[in-house]
């Protein structure tokens, strides 16, 4: 039982990669142009595999996004909002 324990312990070391960090991002989604856009970028944002915190504004045009970078990338966000119809691009 020991044995097995360890070896669990070790298999969940190892499953998740030691590079792997959550990270947040601001993009720049100039196209909204009412207040419902933003609840079509943050649905389309939410289906991104690895996001786990979305805040768009229309004011502002930006949408701050938290994930987990091992599971996306800022590219895949820029492509969900782009098949909604609303490019994005990383604010620096």
């Amino acid at each position: 039982m020991k044995k097995l324990l360890t070896a669990l312990a070790l298999a969940a070391t190892f499953a998740v990669p030691a590079w792997a960090a959550t990270q947040t991002v601001t993009l720049s989604v100039p196209g909204m142009s009412c207040a419902t856009c933003p609840i079509t970028v943050k649905k389309a944002l939410s289906k991104v595999e690895g996001v786990s915190k979305i805040e768009v504004d229309y004011a502002t045009k930006l949408a701050v996004v938290t994930f987990d970078d091992a599971k996306t990338s800022v590219q895949a966000l820029n492509k969900a909002t782009t098949d909604v119809g609303y490019p994005s691009e990383l604010k620096k």
